[in-house]
């Protein structure tokens, strides 16, 4: 009789996210393949930790280590992997196939996961808002689409792509129905900027590890789930209705970036978002890629991402410290927000961080050299909360103006004055998403029990 062939050594690049959603969904009950090790980038602190066993299952008694990308060709080596898996987003085509570079030259074979082996299906409608880009304008655009349905009568369910970076066993299914939900579960700045919006306007949001659980919460209390995409990744979900949000400000990025491309092609409507008198021509530029890709068959959605300042001391000629989203301004390669953009606007003197950045923010700046004159939120920690914090106070400023999504001042405590900006989509003519969205919202509604 021939050798039983033993099951194939696998090992999952990723950022803690879709590689742990690949995982559950792909390889865990899988006697063909044995994951040996997850490697983690993009986000500070989320290596040197373990899947743990009770998420992993059966197979899996010790749980799963999890170390730094950097040590890829030694780990390939020591733990005899015969494939590399990719899982995670927002790199460009060129360094995703560096990675591949990397995993073919120690002999292993590199693969990318598909979205029908790791789509699951829903009992309920699902709206999917993905991007092209980190920073594009995913949220605003979910709001926007939770907003319409609730008009129309529909109960939702908001679904956030995983940020697992704290106890994963404690974060296996979360659902935030209030701020104090948010506060408990002890969040890094990144999970605040996703939820607290949505949760303040009285939406559920839910969010953790394992997705299929996830999912079936969210089925049982929702006509519909909208799944709010993070990064430029692709759904988790099956979608009825795929909204790809592209970047006016970043032409050209929709077709270079994995897997935000990927996004562009599956899309049933793709809103072109942060147009302007200035961006107008990027736009068209857009449109026309989207016409030669998809025909003239996909609607596109024009919007203005419009930002406005909460009250607060005049900024008109003030010297001013802004406060911008993370991740949008790192791994989305954005120099600037929204909080340049309103501070800009109010006449304010913006003034660089960089002479008064205090431990970690020191690093962030030398990591990421496009960074304008602008300080990323970054609070993945309490060292980099409490870095964020000196750094402000640091500042020889009047006044900071807050262009992350979250309540800066319920985070850190400053002796500055802080005004926030906000920022909302703002469709531009027609078609809008309430046009485009119509005929599925006239059947989910009629479908209801």
């Amino acid at each position: 009789m021939p050798t039983p062939r033993a099951p194939r050594r696998v090992l999952i690049m990723g950022a803690a996210g879709r590689d742990f959603h690949v995982f559950n969904v792909v390889f865990r009950d899988d006697p063909a393949h044995h994951v040996v090790s997850f490697t983690a980038a993009q986000i500070p602190g989320i290596a040197h930790r373990r899947y743990p066993a009770s998420l992993a299952g059966d197979r899996y008694p010790d749980g799963i280590p999890i170390e730094a990308e950097d040590d890829l060709e030694r780990l390939v080596a020591e733990l005899d992997v015969d494939e590399v898996v990719f899982a995670y987003s927002d790199l460009s085509h060129v360094e995703v196939m560096h990675r591949a570079s990397r995993a073919l030259a120690t002999g292993a074979d590199f693969r990318l996961i598909g979205p029908a082996a790791s789509m699951l299906a829903s009992s309920k409608p699902v709206v999917a808002v993905c991007a092209v880009r980190t920073g594009a304008g995913k949220s605003q655009t979910s709001r926007a689409v939770v907003r319409l349905l609730r008009d129309a009568g529909l109960s939702v369910a908001l679904v956030r792509h995983p940020m697992p970076y704290g106890d994963l066993v404690a974060m296996r299914v979360q659902r935030f129905a209030s701020l104090a939900d948010i506060d408990a579960a002890d969040p890094t700045i990144e999970e605040r900027e996703e939820y607290e919006r949505p949760v303040a306007e009285g939406v559920v949001v839910w969010a953790g590890v394992d997705y299929e659980a996830i999912l079936r919460g969210a089925e049982a209390e929702a006509d519909v789930v909208v799944w709010d995409g993070g990064n430029n990744d692709f759904p988790f979900y099956r979608p009825d209705v795929l909204i790809t949000v592209a970047d006016a400000r970043r032409p050209g990025h929709e077709v270079g970036y994995h897997p935000g491309e990927v996004n562009l092609r599956m899309a049933d409507v793709v809103v072109v978002n942060k147009v302007s008198a200035e961006t107008g021509a990027a736009a068209d530029a857009i449109e026309a890629t989207v016409r030669a890709l998809r025909g003239d068959g996909v609607p596109v959605v024009r919007c203005a991402s419009a930002v406005t300042l909460d009250e607060g001391p005049p900024l008109v000629g003030r010297r001013v410290l802004v406060v911008e989203d993370g991740p949008s301004l790192t791994h989305g390669g954005l120099a600037t927000g929204a909080g340049f953009v309103a501070a800009a606007e109010a006449g304010a003197d913006v003034v660089d961080p960089r002479p008064f950045a205090v431990g970690s923010l020191r690093a962030t700046f030398a990591a990421f050299s496009h960074l304008g004159p602008v300080l990323p939120a970054m609070g993945y920690s309490p060292e980099q909360v409490a870095d964020l914090a000196a750094t402000i106070d640091a500042a020889e400023v009047d006044a900071v103006v807050a262009g992350t999504p979250i309540d800066l001042a319920r985070v850190v405590t400053v002796g500055h004055p802080i005004r926030q900006a906000r920022y909302e989509l703002a469709e531009l003519g027609s078609p809008t998403l309430a046009e485009v969205l119509a005929p599925h919202v006239e059947r989910w509604r009629a479908a209801r029990p």
